[in-house]
């Protein structure tokens, strides 16, 4: 990580007001990605990390039996409180959480998480998705920036002062290392994409297992 959480959730607190009004047109898309594969069923848990304003576990919480928002971001989850009480909604639950230490114990169906993992360094990277693994989720849905080639900086979505995105190849060994394969590869633009994984379960077929 090149910068610490405290930082991070400073950053994101002083921009969270603006936050939804100012998401490109990659971004929504990858949000749409997430929300359509994560398709949790009427009694699934569905734990959301790195939630920021809730875009993504608020649009699932009406199909999901309850949905659980972790962020860093105190303004963040202030926006997204707003939005819980205007939209009424009493299946959701919202509190402080990392990547690497959600502060939640009970169980999980789904996790997603959009446009956050990123900040962290690739070893961490590693350890979030082993933490989220231990959940064992059904399914683990991921939209972020990563690298399908090399990096244009000409068009960049993230900063590298504070940011440190992983090639797809990366996250996808990672997935797999857990125990999770993955199902699809969604190629939002060269640096965004949606990556849709399932927890191998016994008597699945593994790609390349002798």
């Amino acid at each position: 990580m090149t910068q610490n959480p405290e930082d991070h959730a400073a950053r994101f607190t002083e921009v969270a007001e603006e936050y939804d009004d100012d998401s490109s047109e990659e971004y929504l898309a990858c949000a749409s990605g997430v929300i359509e594969a994560a398709a949790p069923e009427p009694d699934d848990v569905v734990l959301d990390l790195g939630a920021g304003t809730g875009a993504i576990g608020l649009a699932l919480a009406e199909d999901a039996g309850r949905v659980v928002l972790r962020d860093l971001s105190e303004g963040m989850l202030d926006q997204a409180r707003e939005k819980i009480a205007d939209r009424g909604l009493s299946n959701v639950e919202i509190g402080e959480g990392s990547f690497r230490e959600p502060n939640y114990d009970g169980p999980v169906d789904v996790i997603v998480s959009n446009f956050a993992l990123h900040h962290l360094s690739d070893e961490e990277k590693r350890e979030a998705i082993r933490i989220w693994a231990a959940y064992e989720p059904e399914r683990i849905v991921l939209g972020d920036v990563m690298f399908f080639e090399e990096p244009d900086p000409s068009v960049s979505f993230f900063s590298p002062d504070v940011d440190d995105p992983a090639t797809v190849g990366t996250l996808v060994e990672a997935f797999t290392d857990e125990g999770y394969a993955v199902a699809d590869v969604q190629r939002v633009h060269d640096q965004v994409g949606v990556i849709v994984t399932h927890r191998i379960g016994e008597g699945d077929i593994v790609p390349g297992a002798e």
